[in-house]
């Protein structure tokens, strides 16, 4: 599913050298662990990145089997907060959850440096738009070959500053900034997150999803390429489910209901599926022979690193 998302961080300008999205992936109201699809029978990378995190799972790829070993059992000790030897599910969730928080301050202390220009402690929406867009505001996007493109970009950065920004004074604190980041993380910003969904989808302008448009965003066939069975299964998804007042289109509040399903705990989810994966004596619990036993599932788990997670003594939860 080719869900955009809308953080103002991935196509770069070229004269800038500081990112602007064309397509993103679309935000839910929680971040997922991996980007790869949750399928066991596809492999185990969802699983690899969950226990691991995104950038330390391709540094594990990269291990000789005993550097991986070694590099587990320190991050089994880590996760092993009452050292008794086991981690409990309670663990490994705090563990999960410990290292999508950790992710978060680290990309959100990574782009604070970029954008506040003047070190006050502060971003205001002139010293993000200028950084961002800068060269080509005077212009009026004059150089670049999709002017609309661009300057819906802006438009929907400026809605989403001013959402996260709940004073309206026009800077963003470091909570207002990450909130601006990562919109999924904040209650307050649904309703912006639901606009950014049908904005990306909505093709006709119209304000709503129709049943072409919602498919529309998932699978576009090639020529002679014939439809794949899981999107007669969509479409079914759309009539019965998504369009729940069956007027023939997905709603604000549709889509919310769909993007925002309620308190979908993924790191709760991942954590028992890991157990139930990996606790090979069945009594609910992993100890450091289970998971080197699985270290080829584990290492392609989302718990060794979320988004770049370290094993670092520094780390604290």
């Amino acid at each position: 599913m080719k869900l955009l998302s809308s953080l103002a961080c991935l196509c770069v300008l070229a004269v800038v050298a500081l990112a602007v999205p064309a397509q993103e992936k679309r935000i839910h109201r929680q971040a997922d662990l991996s980007d790869h699809a949750h399928e066991d029978a596809q492999g185990y990378q969802y699983d690899h990145e969950a226990f691991l995190g995104k950038e330390e799972a391709k540094t594990f790829d990269q291990l000789t089997a005993e550097e991986s070993k070694d590099r587990l059992g320190k991050i089994v000790d880590r996760i092993d907060i009452d050292k008794d030897g086991y981690i409990t599910h309670e663990e490994l969730h705090y563990w999960i959850k410990h290292r999508q928080r950790r992710y978060i301050e680290e990309n959100v202390n990574k782009h604070w440096t970029e954008y506040d220009k003047n070190k006050d402690g502060k971003i205001s929406w002139e010293e993000y738009k200028n950084t961002t867009y800068g060269y080509y505001l005077g212009e009026e996007f004059e150089d670049v070959d999709d002017k609309a493109a661009y300057k819906s970009m802006l438009n929907r950065d400026d809605r989403r500053f001013k959402a996260a920004d709940r004073d309206g004074d026009g800077i963003a604190t470091r909570e207002q900034f990450t909130a601006f980041m990562h919109p999924e993380e904040f209650d307050y910003m649904k309703d912006v997150i639901v606009q950014e969904t049908i904005d990306d989808i909505d093709k006709d302008g119209d304000g709503k999803i129709n049943i072409h448009e919602y498919i529309g965003d998932m699978f576009t066939p090639e020529e002679g390429e014939s439809e794949p069975a899981w999107v007669a299964t969509e479409k079914k998804q759309f009539t019965e489910v998504r369009d729940t007042n069956k007027d023939g289109y997905m709603d604000d509040g549709e889509v919310a209901h769909w993007i925002l399903p309620g308190e979908v705990d993924h790191a709760d989810n991942e954590a028992r599926h890991l157990i139930h994966e990996t606790d090979t004596n069945k009594d609910g619990r992993l100890d450091l022979s289970e998971v080197l036993d699985k270290t080829d599932f584990i290492k392609i788990s989302t718990i060794t690193d979320y988004g770049g997670m370290r094993v670092d003594e520094h780390d604290e939860f």
